[in-house]
């Protein structure tokens, strides 16, 4: 009895070292790593534009946020990016 319980528990452990492995994600080499760097840093400009769009009352001003806005979301297009579809409430 004893022989049989040790021998799942191995597997478990076996099971469980391989799950924690293909966990992870893989290495980037320096092209992928500044890749996403570029991706990260345009979702964050994204973010921000999106805030001041939100608080923004000038029309003028709204124009240009907007124009750029499209811009960020061109350039991360290029990255594999997709874009949200926003519900209507």
């Amino acid at each position: 009895m004893a022989r049989g319980w040790e021998s799942k528990s191995v597997e478990e452990q076996i099971r469980s070292a391989r799950e924690r492995q293909s966990g992870r994600p893989p290495r980037l080499d320096p092209e992928q790593i500044e890749i996403e760097r570029q991706r990260d840093s345009l979702l964050l400009q994204r973010t921000r534009v999106l805030h001041q769009l939100e608080a923004c009352t000038d029309p003028r001003y709204r124009k240009t946020l907007a124009s750029g806005l499209e811009f960020l979301e061109t350039q991360l297009l290029k990255f594999g990016w997709i874009r949200p579809v926003l519900k209507d409430c």
